[in-house]
């Protein structure tokens, strides 16, 4: 733990003593954390990043994730590997459908 001293206006103090005792049980640090966590998902510079992709080969039909094109049976796609990171393009959740990407597409997303 480390102790920040800092001045904040009446209007700000009175908004966090009231999120704190609405969501927080009144722990004001665990306010502005979570709160600072918002801020950064907002705007688009922390969440789930790609950090890689895993090969599968698919066991029935599958689409690609990124440009929609069709695959069959026996086709090898890439299942995104998430982390958490910091990037313009970082996704506030992992998603809950299936993802599979295409070669094509993998190669496009990993170019620099």
């Amino acid at each position: 733990m480390k102790r920040l001293n800092f001045t904040l206006d009446a209007a700000t103090v009175e908004l966090l003593e009231r999120l704190a005792r609405t969501y927080y049980g009144g722990n004001k640090s665990q306010t502005v954390r979570a709160a600072l966590e918002s801020l950064a998902t907002h705007v688009g510079h922390d969440g789930w990043v790609v950090a890689g992709y895993t090969p599968v080969r698919l066991e029935g039909r599958a689409a690609c994730h990124t440009c929609g094109e069709a695959h069959q049976e026996g086709e090898v796609l890439f299942r995104p590997v998430f982390e958490r990171g910091v990037s313009p393009r970082a996704l506030p959740h992992i998603p809950a459908e299936p993802w599979l990407d295409c070669p094509r597409c993998v190669e496009v997303q990993l170019a620099p």
